[in-house]
């Protein structure tokens, strides 16, 4: 897939793609070059490991949407590919 680089180094990505991958305005993500290639993917969310019930649990920094059934499904497809 194509998009053009604007004046200000902006990269457009398509819709279709953003929702697949679940991009939103104002998420963050982790761009670096790897021998060549351009890589953008999503930022992992920050988490504190926290002590309950006699183990520790990973907890996000922030509130997450809940995970659906879809979410799952398209996680493992997109897995596969």
């Amino acid at each position: 897939m194509k998009s053009t680089i604007d004046a200000a180094g902006r990269i457009v990505v398509p819709k279709a793609m953003r929702q697949r991958l679940g991009l939103t305005g104002g998420r963050v993500v982790d761009i670096r070059e790897r021998e060549g290639p351009l890589e953008i993917e999503p930022a992992a969310t920050p988490k504190a490991l926290v002590k309950k019930r006699g183990g520790r649990v990973a907890v996000p920094s922030r509130k997450l949407p809940p995970l659906t059934d879809e979410i799952v499904r398209e996680t493992i497809e997109q897995t596969r590919r």
